[in-house]
């Protein structure tokens, strides 16, 4: 087993991996990465681009994604599935794929890869399947910035209740002032909510009136407070 000499607390996760140009998250990460590890990544990523796509049962850069944690520390693996899925030029089939078959780890690198390898919404049925899921490390790594392209308004919409709904940090959410600006469902769907949160004598998120806020500057944290009614659709 390799080790690294970096604090794991310095690794680079979450959405900046799919916000950071590829070029410089592979410096950031090479200059963090001990000697046996970056030999490891380096091979991997030659392996990936001398034999990209899918060939036979498993492609060699798929296993290398299995190693990605073992290999590099688990501070560095999502962002080295990145590279590796980059370097093997996985289109739409092949990140599905890796998507399907793959571990929570594996599709977490899918979503942050996606603005980087697919340019159109073919993917999209990736994204609609984790904002489907609980797993609130998928959910963030789904409202990247190929959501925030791609994904219709009404799901979007509801991508972002289920963001405050299982407490994933609203910062997640890429592009979230322009998609949220003067939204007047979503300000709806938000008072729905913190009225229903309410009445169950639940507290309201704080980052529910910032969204708020977002698609109405002049709302305040009263303006939710007493507005009827609600959806009743689960997220």
């Amino acid at each position: 087993m390799t080790h690294t000499h970096a604090d794991p607390a310095a690794g680079i996760q979450g959405a900046t991996l799919a916000r950071t140009p590829l070029p410089d998250l592979h410096r950031r990460i090479a200059a963090h990465l001990g000697g046996a590890a970056r030999a490891w990544l380096d091979q991997a990523l030659d392996e990936a681009a001398a034999h990209p796509g899918m060939h036979g049962p498993i492609s060699v850069w798929e296993l290398r994604l299995a190693e990605a944690g073992r290999r590099c520390g688990s501070a560095y693996a999502d962002a080295v599935r990145v590279l590796i899925l980059h370097a093997a030029r996985a289109d739409t089939d092949a990140l599905s794929r890796v998507y399907l078959q793959g571990t929570a780890a594996e599709r977490r690198a899918v979503l942050y890869a996606l603005p980087h390898l697919v340019p159109g919404p073919a993917a999209l049925p990736l994204v609609e399947d984790a904002l489907r899921t609980n797993d609130t490390r998928l959910l963030a790594a789904a409202v990247g910035p190929y959501a925030a392209r791609h994904l219709p308004a009404h799901p979007w919409r509801h991508a972002v209740l289920k963001c405050l709904f299982t407490g994933v940090p609203i910062d997640a959410v890429a592009d979230l002032d322009r998609r949220a600006d003067a939204d007047a469902e979503l300000a709806r769907m938000l008072g729905d909510y913190a009225t229903e949160r309410t009445s169950a004598g639940r507290p309201v998120p704080e980052d529910l009136y910032r969204v708020l806020t977002l698609t109405d500057p002049t709302a305040a944290p009263s303006a939710v407070k007493g507005n009827p009614g609600g959806d009743g659709e689960e997220f």
